[in-house]
């Protein structure tokens, strides 16, 4: 038995979500299912490296899968594309070690959000981005995540429904360029909470509008209530990047 590695990548619009949920189209329902195919008829369990939420997009996902097939590996990615669906794709895969772990292994991930500054609708981005007509005071935008960037409780910037205890993460970089009228927020660190990208975001964005002081956050911070913290950006504008090993 072979352990493989494989990134993959997904359009999340038709999915309910990565993980497996009874009776709804998930990432790693396509996954296993074409692993099961492969393997005539033999059920594979996939482990990713965490999970993304309905309409979310990934261009880096990590999921590690066990085999008894002896597929070279330069096939693997053909053998897979073969039977996924148009909307996922495996774009490398590698055989790993029998104890890697694709969640427990990585120590840290990069999520990208687009935010796409229009007064106008374009029908071809709004599935791949967030339509924000409003102006934005950039330095302002830039001051506010300065203060986010370290080690700290992201209570305030997390969901009320995040099961986990400790809600401490180093966020190593917050990084926002403008590319025509495309603005795309690159967070870098070690983890992330439940909706914390997306609530991170939807902050920021109050901020660059004036509706929140950008001197704020340390405040929003220490107070570690959701209510501290902006709205949550909508799922469409938000992808899983790369998880680092």
């Amino acid at each position: 038995m072979q352990r493989f590695k494989c990134i993959v990548t997904y359009d999340g619009t038709l999915f309910a979500g990565y993980q497996v949920q009874p009776g709804k189209r998930t990432v790693q329902g396509e996954l296993e299912r074409t692993l099961k195919k492969l393997h005539k008829g033999k059920d594979i369990r996939v482990t990713a490296s965490g999970r993304t939420d309905a309409g979310v997009h990934a261009r880096g996902q990590v999921i590690h899968f066990d085999s008894p097939l002896n597929i070279p590996i330069e096939k693997w990615d053909i053998a897979l594309n073969s039977l996924l669906p148009d909307d996922v794709a495996i774009i490398g895969t590698e055989t790993v070690p029998n104890d890697f772990h694709a969640r427990f292994d990585a120590n840290g991930k990069e999520y990208r959000y687009f935010v796409h500054r229009s007064t106008r609708r374009d029908p071809f981005k709004r599935h791949y981005a967030y339509q924000y007509p409003y102006a934005l005071n950039m330095d302002a935008i830039r001051q506010a995540a300065a203060d986010l960037i370290g080690t700290h409780d992201f209570t305030s910037f997390c969901s009320a429904k995040t099961e986990v205890a400790d809600k401490v993460r180093e966020l190593q970089e917050i990084d926002v360029r403008e590319e025509g009228d495309m603005l795309i927020f690159r967070f870098r660190g070690t983890g992330f909470l439940y909706n914390m990208v997306r609530i991170l975001t939807g902050t920021l964005l109050e901020v660059g509008s004036g509706e929140r002081d950008p001197g704020s956050m340390p405040a929003a911070l220490k107070e570690k209530n959701r209510s501290a913290a902006g709205k949550t950006a909508p799922p469409q504008g938000l992808y899983l990047w790369k998880v680092f090993y």
